[in-house]
């Protein structure tokens, strides 16, 4: 048996979800583990904290169930006891005057069910009629990537990609659909799309039956599945994921130290920290680098044979948002309340031109938020409001009490609330969320490859497989399990 400081060190850089998860996938290998943050907490985009006396996170609120790496990772952790589901996952398109139900039978937008997309009102009548040409018109032909906008809007129309395709992909991206690959964005439906003539059969081909419980119609319930919901939180908050990481990974985990350099050693590899006129050094077997596309694409600069791993980094954009959290007396809503809209939130295409592009009402989504008492004799109602798409940079330099009262103004108008918020908070997330552009996945490929070159080097997180949290953590297992191999080999 190796005496305990004859062990590897594996590096991590990044202590985000995706770098805690990978040194959580590594904590009963027989190496030292060092997971080194720039900022001055762990978590990266997964943050809570109280607002009016409730638990409300900042940042992601919910993961898909449909991909298992997520609640894989809460079981590990011992907390599928925490899981909780939503109450409801129906949600409303604002558009056109008026709040109108997303059709049920779509998929990220694209509609299966011609008479139920004409009886939502989302569209008008000339864009219905120009998503049902989709149902006669020869194949589009794809020669290798295209934008989202250009073949969806080449079978359904310019108006399902405006009103129901954007805002569906901005929740998650904050991009254009324009701009937005195809095939990374929506993989599931660019392979279906490959065996159907049809958009609408490809999208209705991945939809599930309905289960018992659907609507009268025989529809399933809007975001669920055969079984239950596709989503899932914590009782405390996801951002309460990280601490629970951290503590459960045994790994040695240093807050407020930025790595500004890596470079190749005889034995492996060295990191550089801190400012050039007090840095530091660290020196390991294994590193992995956790952070988004263009601080990897830094640290990789100073490594031969991985330029175009760099310069593929470089090609990865990322857009900029904040969430504003509001708290209302439940008495400020119509009666009976949040709760009367039937709703879990609703989506704003980006073609009406408001600030606020989706909003969530969490006391209504998550039964475990609804009817709490917050500071005053009334219940309190939660809405988080989902500000900035890429290129409206200029939106999210205005100041926080601006953005609140601009959030709140845009509720109000959707909603009828009345009177002023009892709380507010500002997040913002600057450079969040990686744009999966045209070709991204022969980015991702070339990134992969310089890496794989690079003996003890892996890479993870929301800049390859995708932004939500399962694929974070497929991103991490993979990393711990590379380097792992390299380790063993070396051995």
């Amino acid at each position: 048996m190796q005496p305990t400081d004859a062990r590897p060190d594996v590096v991590i850089v990044g202590g985000g979800i995706a770098g805690l998860a990978a040194a959580f996938f590594l904590r009963d290998e027989p190496v030292r583990v060092t997971v080194l943050e720039g900022s001055s907490r762990l978590g990266g985009k997964l943050s809570v904290s109280d607002v009016e006396g409730v638990a409300v996170d900042e940042g992601a609120e919910a993961l898909l169930v449909t991909r298992p790496e997520g609640t894989a990772l809460i079981a590990e952790l011992g907390l599928d006891g925490d899981r909780v589901q939503p109450g409801t996952t129906s949600s409303a398109i604002w558009t056109r005057g008026a709040l109108r139900a997303l059709p049920r039978r779509q998929f990220m937008g694209v509609p299966s069910d011609m008479a139920e997309l004409a009886a939502s009102g989302v569209l008008s009548s000339e864009g219905v009629a120009r998503a049902c040409q989709d149902l006669e018109l020869p194949a589009t032909a794809r020669d290798g990537d295209v934008s989202v906008a250009r073949y969806v809007g080449a079978r359904l129309g310019a108006e399902v990609v405006d009103r129901l395709v954007d805002p569906l992909l901005g929740g998650v991206y904050a991009g254009r659909s324009d701009d937005l690959s195809f095939d990374a964005t929506l993989p599931a439906l660019a392979a279906a799309s490959r065996r159907y003539r049809s958009l609408a059969e490809a999208a209705r081909s991945l939809l599930p039956a309905a289960p018992p419980g659907g609507d009268q119609d025989g529809k399933p319930a809007a975001g669920t599945r055969a079984g239950g919901s596709v989503f899932t939180t914590l009782a405390g908050g996801l951002g309460t994921m990280p601490e629970f990481l951290a503590k459960a990974s045994g790994a040695q985990v240093r807050t407020g130290t930025m790595v500004r350099e890596l470079s190749r050693t005889d034995v492996g590899w060295r990191l550089t920290m801190g400012s050039a006129a007090a840095a530091g050094q660290v020196d390991a077997d294994a590193v992995i680098i956790a952070v988004p596309a263009r601080p990897a694409g830094r640290l990789l600069a100073g490594v031969p044979g991985a330029r175009a791993a760099v310069a593929a980094l470089a090609e990865i954009s990322y857009a900029s948002m904040a969430i504003v959290t509001l708290a209302y007396p439940r008495s400020a809503f119509p009666e009976p309340g949040l709760a009367a809209l039937g709703r879990s939130g609703y989506l704003v295409p980006a073609v009406d031109g408001r600030a606020v592009k989706a909003v969530t009402f969490s006391s209504v989504k998550w039964p475990h938020l609804a009817g709490l008492p917050g500071h005053g004799a009334d219940p309190v109602e939660i809405v988080r409001c989902s500000v900035g798409r890429l290129g409206e940079e200029a939106l999210l330099q205005r100041a926080d009490e601006e953005l609140a009262a601009l959030a709140a103004a845009e509720l109000a108008e959707a909603t009828g609330v009345r009177g002023v918020p009892a709380a507010t908070r500002v997040t913002r997330w600057g450079g969040a969320l990686p744009q999966y552009s045209v070709g991204h996945l022969d980015r991702v490929a070339r990134i992969r490859a310089a890496v794989a070159s690079q003996p003890g080097l892996a890479v993870c997180g929301a800049a390859y497989d995708g932004v939500g949290i399962p694929a974070c953590v497929g991103t991490a297992r993979a990393a711990a399990s590379q380097v792992t191999a390299f380790l063993a080999a070396r051995r």
